[in-house]
């Protein structure tokens, strides 16, 4: 197994005369879970979506899984999941519905015992077989796990896995991702604007602005770095260039 399940060198991706990524290096420790922060803008969501071959980088180096993603994202593919708030899934299909498609999509062996098997660990039994445009944005998040959880992935990316959540349900998303990544030794890489659940599930955290990372480290060493007592003030530092440690990550 490769100590990194994904490293990045020199990565770029330009629009036109717009630099959203900007020479942008990292590497991802396999079994950790690792928070990609910074403001709107900052890079976060370009980055993921060439992580997932969604997006080809202007230039730069993509390893995902052991693989060159650029070219041989199909290799890769399989073995990853995303999962995002703000990527609906068809509302007039029923969970089970989408969830076969789904699995149909990623070839999963043995389907419906694999539906039947997430409906309970997510606890979707009541609305397992109603349209998803009917559900709330708690039981949404739970269709979008299992959707994620279908293919049993080795790397879960995901986009704001608790935006628009209730606290409660929030707390049972980071729950079960954590115990997820526990039983399986599953890699995740997170975008979030939710400084408390980063410092509660990460091991390290990169802070993007205006496209490149400008610091990097776990949680506790970050604040330690800035003389700061939470992640939130960190990242308003960094956000309003203000009190800049001694010492950047490099």
């Amino acid at each position: 197994m490769d100590a990194f399940a994904i490293t990045v060198e020199h990565l770029v991706k330009s629009f036109g005369p717009i630099r959203a990524v900007d020479d942008v290096s990292f590497a991802v420790a396999t079994g950790s879970t690792t928070a990609m922060l910074g403001g709107n803008g900052a890079g976060k969501t370009t980055t993921l979506s060439m992580l997932l071959g969604l997006l080809l980088p202007s230039s730069g180096a993509i390893r995902v899984l052991g693989e060159d993603m650029v070219r041989h994202r199909y290799r890769v593919l399989p073995r990853l999941n995303f999962s995002s708030p703000y990527v609906d899934l068809p509302h007039r299909l029923t969970v089970r519905e989408n969830l076969t498609v789904y699995g149909h999509l990623y070839g999963i062996a043995k389907l419906a015992g694999r539906i039947a098997e997430l409906t309970a660990d997510l606890d979707l039994g009541e609305v397992i077989d109603r349209p998803v445009g009917k559900l709330s944005a708690g039981q949404k998040a739970r269709v979008a796990l299992a959707k994620a959880m279908l293919n049993r992935p080795e790397l879960l990316l995901l986009d704001e896995p608790t935006a628009s959540l209730d606290p409660d349900t929030a707390d049972w998303v980071r729950s079960f991702l954590t115990e997820y990544q526990r039983q399986c030794g599953a890699t995740i890489l997170l975008a979030s604007h939710n400084m408390t659940e980063v410092e509660r599930m990460c091991d390290a955290v990169l802070m993007m602005k205006q496209g490149r990372i400008v610091d990097q480290g776990s949680p506790a060493a970050l604040i330690e770095r800035f003389g700061r007592s939470t992640l939130e003030e960190v990242f308003l530092d960094i956000a309003r260039d203000r009190n800049k440690p001694a010492e950047a990550a490099q």
